[in-house]
């Protein structure tokens, strides 16, 4: 019996960053907790107020389109999207329907079949009735400082086959949305939604989609997907039949629930706003392609090649990529490196291991580096030119980075006023070395046995005693001659 292949396409929602609303000129803060502060009788949908067009925002998503590489629009309008809901102040929201911006593109391998630009709704808050066990009675208010903020909708094409997928790409759509300053994207604050469309079915032709609405993290979505490709599933293997319609995601149950019959395009009855005007984009040279691509930064899929290209581990690079300031510190450490690629790589694995782990430390102690790094990244530039010129050890270096980080001091007055500064001269350590013989006689003897293990166990008690300020290799080197000497 053949298995049920799922198909899944994502609509995202991304609030654009731009400096005030998508049709008028109230402040656009997603950091604002007062409610209804940034509003206007624009937003507000008051009679006789005329909306314009915020040329910043159509511009934010024509070069997320540049960027994936899809076709910029000659021609787009704004459309009326007819439906009531108590979070919608004019009853209908501006939209694009026939004519978006954007067209085309992929990301992550995956296509794209449009990306347009609308405005969000207000939000509702419910308040719960704390006289009552279930919480039931409250009310629920709304808060309009969101309604009319510059919404980009990106739609894939029904091409993606696993939770995982669809998870990656969201997670790479979000990137390259705070790459190019667009959006901040943080699904916590709201500001990026996710909506999955789910089938399942055996053949060529795709099943009958569900629709996840308001998934407001990456996790929460992927065990979404997954929960409901195993419903479908169940459901069509019993005979039954798949109802198109909305569902919910229920943290706490783990499960999806039935929130509405989906709506079709006719039921939304668009037509074009007759107070907005139709946009020839290909008449604006500061919207043209050349100009907008001018305008781009080195995009995520770049940056990622150029570090794989210097010989950085492909773990290492998506943590650059992920954590911004850990990025932005690594780049400034190899600024001076100008290519050598030994230094990078070094400087690269202290950075995803020591450092990082010193950081997560300090972490626990309410220290957070995302914003501010407690270490310069030429004092850590110090600490890799001093290692790869073989003047400290590598437990040396360790040593000196975690007092940097600790308390600021410069690496190479550390190595200085501590001794660490590593000595090649065989004759310096010469009575280390015969101290640690001499104290370890069963080590040596494991060693004349054949066990290989144990000279690396006297070299680093030598180590030890020195305090790290000898080279490894001339330790091992003295070891073994006044071993055979012996």
């Amino acid at each position: 019996m053949s298995e049920y292949i799922p198909t899944i396409g994502l609509e995202i929602h991304s609030e654009l960053k731009t400096r005030t609303k998508m049709f008028c000129s109230s402040k656009n803060d997603a950091n604002e907790t007062r409610p209804n502060v940034n509003i206007c009788p624009i937003c507000m949908a008051h009679p006789g107020t005329l909306p314009v067009i915020n040329a910043e925002a159509v511009k934010s998503v024509l070069r997320v389109g540049v960027a994936l590489g899809a076709t910029l629009a000659d021609y787009t309008e704004f459309d009326r999207k007819n439906y009531f809901y108590p979070d919608l102040p004019k009853g209908y929201q501006l939209s694009q329907y026939e004519y978006p911006l954007v067209s085309g593109g992929e990301l992550n391998g995956i296509a794209i079949t449009r990306i347009h630009l609308e405005e969000d709704t207000a939000s509702s808050v419910h308040t719960e009735d704390p006289s009552t066990s279930s919480g039931q009675g409250g009310v629920t208010t709304i808060d309009y400082n969101r309604a009319g903020v510059p919404l980009m909708e990106l739609v894939t094409e029904p091409v993606i086959t696993s939770a995982k997928q669809a998870g990656d790409f969201a997670r790479e759509l979000q990137l390259l949305l705070r790459t190019l300053g667009a959006s901040d994207a943080n699904m916590e604050k709201g500001e990026m939604r996710v909506e999955a469309n789910v089938s399942v079915s055996k053949g060529n032709q795709l099943g009958t989609k569900v629709e996840i609405k308001n998934l407001n993290s990456f996790r929460a979505m992927e065990r979404a997907v997954e929960y409901e490709i195993k419903r479908q599933t169940a459901l069509l293997e019993r005979g039954e039949k798949v109802v198109q319609e909305t569902r919910g995601w229920d943290e706490s149950k783990q499960s999806t629930f039935v929130q509405r019959v989906k709506e079709g395009s006719a039921d939304y009855r668009y037509f074009p706003d007759p107070d907005l005007p139709s946009l020839k984009l290909s008449e604006l040279p500061e919207y043209s392609e050349e100009t907008l691509r001018k305008s781009l930064p080195e995009l995520p899929r770049e940056r990622r090649s150029r570090y794989l290209a210097l010989g950085v581990k492909g773990e290492d690079t998506e943590l650059y990529m992920r954590e911004p300031m850990l990025g932005a510190f690594f780049e400034g450490v190899i600024a001076g490196f100008k290519g050598d690629k030994s230094r990078v790589v070094l400087a690269s694995n202290y950075i995803a291991n020591d450092l990082v782990a010193l950081l997560r430390d300090d972490e626990k102690r309410d220290t957070d580096y995302r914003a501010n790094m407690p270490i310069s990244a030429r004092n850590f530039s110090k600490v890799i030119e001093m290692l790869s010129e073989r003047k400290i050890s590598s437990r040396a270096a360790k040593g000196i980075l975690a007092e940097s980080v600790k308390s600021g001091r410069d690496p190479e007055e550390v190595a200085r006023s501590e001794n660490l500064y590593q000595m090649s001269a065989g004759s310096d350590f010469e009575a280390v070395v015969r101290s640690t013989l001499a104290t370890n006689p069963s080590v040596v003897a494991d060693y004349r046995a054949g066990k290989l293990a144990a000279l690396e166990y006297l070299v680093g008690q030598s180590m030890k005693a020195t305090k790290g300020a000898a080279d490894p290799s001339t330790l091992r080197e003295l070891t073994l001659k006044l071993i055979k000497e012996a």
